[in-house]
């Protein structure tokens, strides 16, 4: 039995290091028909598989003030469930930043349509790669690692499209995590080599 011991252990070992490649490799799961169709949903047109959630891009009348994103993703169109695919237009006033973020389950295509763009991701090893886009640009922003966008004009607005390898990309907005989700102002200010009365002024910032 005693030397059965071994053998168990390297299996497991093994089993251990099999699960977490998995993990690492999981993406969207791969379903079993052509689409999915919510449970409360009975009759299925064409209607289920059209969003009409970028109209207001056609009939808009006016840049938007602040930056704005306007998703398709799982959860304003249903249809993209188990299709491994979203989508989203991204629009930035003048002077305006899409602040450092990441998205847990797939990369980022971004193609800019019109405009100009300061835009950056810091790889694992906290190097960080940047780019000066100008309009019919694109740049693959790699599942997981922290990016952002700027427009660095003073004077002149942009607009890009973003396409993910995701129904739901998962989007963390490391501003809005860090400082906008009760961690304590102790912990921050130690994490940060600071003191609580800048963190506590960086949250106030945010929540303005």
């Amino acid at each position: 039995m005693a030397s059965r011991i071994p053998t168990m252990k390297l299996l497991s070992l093994v089993l251990s290091s099999f699960v977490t490649v998995q993990i690492a490799l999981a993406s969207d799961p791969d379903i079993l028909s052509d689409f999915l169709v919510p449970a409360n949903q009975n009759n299925v047109g064409g209607g289920f598989f059209t969003y009409t959630g970028m109209r207001v891009l056609v009939n808009q009348s006016s840049f938007p003030a602040n930056f704005t994103i306007l998703k398709a993703s799982m959860v304003e169109f249903p249809a993209l469930n188990g299709q491994s695919v979203s989508y989203a237009v991204l629009q930035y006033p003048a002077s305006s930043l899409n602040p450092p973020h990441t998205h847990l389950r797939a990369a980022e295509l971004l193609f800019l349509v019109d405009g100009s763009l300061e835009v950056g991701f810091v790889y694992t090893t906290n190097k960080l790669f940047t780019q000066s886009l100008q309009a019919g640009n694109m740049f693959i922003f790699p599942k997981g690692l922290v990016h952002y966008q700027y427009n660095a004009d003073p004077n002149n607005p942009a607009i890009a499209i973003s396409s993910f390898g995701s129904a739901n990309a998962g989007t963390v907005s490391l501003p809005k995590t860090l400082f906008a989700t009760n961690i304590d102002d102790t912990i921050l200010a130690k994490s940060f080599k600071t003191d609580v009365s800048t963190i506590q002024a960086l949250k106030a910032g945010l929540a303005s």
